[in-house]
């Protein structure tokens, strides 16, 4: 993931970082202060996470400003206890702070270490900062996605005792392709991505533990789009391309497959193309309503006019009528039908 804004967390921010590893800190509140992510608040661990969830997060947060908290778990993983990486940023607040803080979460999970974070979240209402809205927010993350007709006819020859050859982690040969699962970081990024955190993501296939990952999530411009595209590597992206047709505002998601010709593998051109249906659906089970899909091969291709003219297509309204074809020269008279016309 890469970060468009240049800030960085202050000297500080960085020193308290390595501190709060001891288990002794339960949460930390991280604001944008003077170009730089710096510590604003942070309390100690008084007792388990539950506990302690409610007695202090719905108290850090401010109706207008948006901030960052971390907050810890009790549970470990091989590197040390595991944090939940909370985005506050309430509806109230002005559209370039929220913009501002949303292009500047990759850099805090980079500074922080991302290997430390087990789960994030983004809230724009008290009720979700809550430890019941956390809750529901982990409900929703663990929720089956409703099935397709396929994967239900599937389902059904499973359940009779027939072998599909399907699974819902490991990889899926189907009559629509090849199906790789996708990480909980890229179904976290297409959740932003509907909240408004973001309006572009791009995702990679990791050919070697076959999955779908997120590669990339940031607000940029339309002018910065074609820059995101590589030009030696596959990539699906997604994109919100917002303008206006006819009077009407539009926020219109775009999904781009980008593969730069030959300079790719065999292996990573079948991949890309096999995938790319199964995950298109895993998108929009997921609530996205995609409006047009697109294969390119160069991003100079996305131009602020091919987007619209992909969207909305020309109609020729003075096309004139379909004229029938005259017929061979030495046919004959139209005996038949002067005959008709003649009774």
């Amino acid at each position: 993931m890469s970060h468009q804004t240049g800030i960085q967390a202050n000297a500080e921010l960085k020193k308290y970082f390595s501190k709060c590893r001891d288990g002794k800190i339960r949460l930390l509140k991280i604001s944008i202060e003077n170009e730089q992510l710096s510590l604003e608040k942070h309390h100690p661990v008084k007792g388990t996470w539950e506990q302690d969830y409610d007695k202090y997060v719905p108290y850090l947060i401010e109706n207008d400003l948006p901030c960052y908290i971390l907050y810890r778990f009790d549970s470990t993983n091989s590197i040390g206890y595991e944090w939940l990486l909370l985005s506050w940023s309430p509806d109230s607040a002005p559209v370039r702070h929220k913009m501002l803080y949303a292009s500047t979460k990759a850099t805090l999970k980079q500074e922080f270490g991302s290997s430390h974070i087990k789960d994030e979240m983004h809230a724009t209402t008290k009720e979700e900062v809550s430890l019941k809205g956390y809750k529901s927010h982990l409900s929703g993350v663990n929720a089956p996605a409703p099935l397709t007709d396929r994967e239900e006819a599937l389902k059904e020859l499973q359940q009779s005792g027939q072998d599909p050859n399907y699974g819902t982690d490991a990889r899926q040969s189907t009559m629509g392709g090849i199906a790789f699962p996708i990480t909980e970081s890229a179904k976290q990024g297409i959740n932003d991505l509907q909240r408004g955190s973001y309006n572009y993501l791009q995702f990679r296939i990791d050919l070697e533990k076959e999955q779908i990952c997120l590669a990339k999530a940031a607000v940029i411009s339309l002018s910065e789009l074609p820059a995101q595209v590589p030009t030696d590597e596959a990539r699906y992206h997604l994109y919100i391309f917002t303008h206006t047709h006819e009077g009407d505002h539009f926020d219109s998601i775009v999904f781009i497959y980008s593969m730069p010709g030959y300079s790719c593998s065999i292996k990573e051109r079948m991949m890309y193309s096999s995938c790319k249906g199964q995950f298109l659906e895993v998108i929009e089970r997921m609530g996205l309503e995609i409006a047009k899909r697109l294969e390119i091969d160069d991003g100079k291709e996305l131009t602020e006019q091919f987007l619209y003219d992909e969207i909305h297509p020309k109609r020729n309204l003075h096309r004139p009528a379909f004229a029938k074809p005259k017929g061979p020269p030495n046919r004959g008279a139209k005996r038949i039908t002067k005959s008709q016309q003649s009774q």
